[in-house]
């Protein structure tokens, strides 16, 4: 009897929702803090329909969750978000492209690729962006969660445009880049605080990249050129064109914030990979920088592929980079899987006592249960389990409006019971970590496991 493989992110928890609500009033158990107040939203992959072929977590239309918080209640919406190819899908009723494990649709009369804007969300000057690092980010209407459409900063954006753009939270400014498969392969951005797109300038590389995230300092933008390289002549002979070249070496760039290709300097280490940098600072001579590192990296191969490699799962390093000598040190902060990392992003870019991450569970879905305080002038570590048979996503940091210590504030998270069959939003005190949550906020339909999220403070909303 033949029996049809479900494919894993279309199953269980990873399967998309298709209904779009509005609900007020939830229940919850617990007590929201009376000084929480703004909205929590966060991205992931929820495809329209069944997809053309393989599918790719990657793959699925963009699809914001939002939390309301004020006075103690919390209401609840989730929304497409309406980019254009999903507006050609849903007019044609099904699948137009393939995803990321299937050749390049060259002759799809719509273009080879969608812009699924799904991947992270960033308020800045005023405007909310759902992110996708092959295209330009997408204008979301907050708390409507109504898309605007691409935002190309009045045309002037020449590049696509990571997932993770940085704010610096003392200038306001807005640290970008895009990559591409043809030259120039790496370009980078400037957004003064106002939202005007000051400058993009090319930087060089020596062959094409995946490169998924960066960091900043308060001087210097460090970019990360490591060997998940995309090669022509493999996507010829009908092979992925991603794939990792463990026999290379990895690329660390630290370049002045407003500098260009004629002052990067480059620190070699060992082949990694890294999707997601916690922070970095300056220290003496030294940039600082911290993320979740693996040895090599399968995110791009076939879903037959079997269980995670040891090798690919990601653990938190630290790396010094030294201007004055120009040697590198690598250092690992701890051996238990993480990633998903977070701080206090009114804090980002310079040097910070603590970071949060999603503790990984072992096998081959990126599930995540429970979340880890680091604290980094100690080397500690503390972890919220979330409980048996339940599982989250990214502890995005809302800071007490009035708060003073780097950790005031609250960790919020989107988690799954799979024993009860309910999706609930989590509100941990981040200065009491191991206790109970202070408020579980019950959603009233399916959550998904998704990517990343944001905090919109009752400030900025007003604003």
């Amino acid at each position: 009897m033949l029996t049809t493989q479900v494919n894993p992110y279309l199953d269980g928890n990873f399967a998309p929702v298709h209904q779009e609500i509005t609900s007020d009033t939830l229940e919850i158990i617990g007590e929201l803090p009376p000084s929480l107040s703004g909205m929590f939203l966060r991205n992931g992959p929820n495809p329209q329909f069944s997809p053309i072929g393989q599918y790719h977590w990657f793959d699925g239309d963009g699809m914001i969750h939002g939390v309301r918080i004020h006075n103690g209640q919390a209401s609840y919406q989730n929304r497409y978000v309406r980019t254009k190819g999903w507006q050609i899908e849903h007019e044609a009723g099904k699948a137009i492209w393939s995803g990321l494990l299937e050749p390049p649709q060259m002759d799809n009369p719509y273009g080879p690729t969608k812009n699924a804007a799904n991947t992270a969300l960033v308020w800045h000057a005023g405007t909310m962006l759902a992110t996708w690092e092959g295209g330009a980010p997408h204008a979301i209407d907050i708390p409507t969660l109504d898309t605007f459409g691409e935002y190309t900063y009045d045309g002037k954006l020449a590049s696509s445009f990571t997932a993770h753009p940085k704010i610096d939270p003392m200038t306001g400014e807005m640290m970008f880049f895009g990559y591409s498969f043809a030259p120039p392969y790496l370009q980078y951005g400037v957004v003064s605080s106002t939202g005007e797109l000051l400058q993009t300038v090319p930087i060089e590389l020596p062959m094409a990249v995946m490169m998924h995230d960066f960091a900043i300092t308060e001087n210097y933008t460090i970019f990360m050129d490591l060997p998940l390289t995309f090669s022509q002549s493999r996507m010829q002979r009908g092979e992925l064109p991603l794939m990792f070249e463990s026999e290379k070496p990895s690329r660390f760039g630290i370049v002045n914030r407003h500098g260009d290709n004629s002052n990067i300097r480059w620190f070699e280490t060992p082949a990694c990979y890294v999707f997601h940098t916690l922070n970095a600072y300056e220290e003496g001579d030294e940039v600082v920088l911290i993320a979740c590192r693996m040895d090599s990296t399968n995110v791009l191969m076939s879903q037959d592929s079997a269980s995670a490699p040891s090798n690919s799962i990601p653990r938190l390093h630290q790396w010094r980079f030294n201007l004055n000598t120009g040697t590198t040190s690598e250092t690992m902060l701890d051996d238990v899987a993480t990633d998903f990392p977070r701080v206090n992003e009114n804090f980002l870019g310079r040097q910070t006592r603590y970071g949060y991450a999603g503790r990984m569970v072992e096998g081959s879905m990126p599930l995540f249960d429970g979340i880890v305080k680091y604290d980094l002038k100690s080397n500690k570590s503390q972890t919220h389990k979330l409980g048996a048979g339940r599982y989250g996503g990214e502890a995005v940091f809302a800071p007490r409006p009035d708060g003073q210590d780097e950790d005031d504030g609250w960790l919020i998270t989107f988690v799954r019971d799979r024993t009860e069959e309910t999706s609930e939003l989590v509100v941990i005190n981040a200065q009491d970590v191991t206790s109970e949550p202070v408020a579980r906020v019950l959603i009233p339909q399916r959550v998904p496991y998704g990517f990343h999220g944001a905090w919109i403070s009752e400030a900025q909303l007003n604003a």
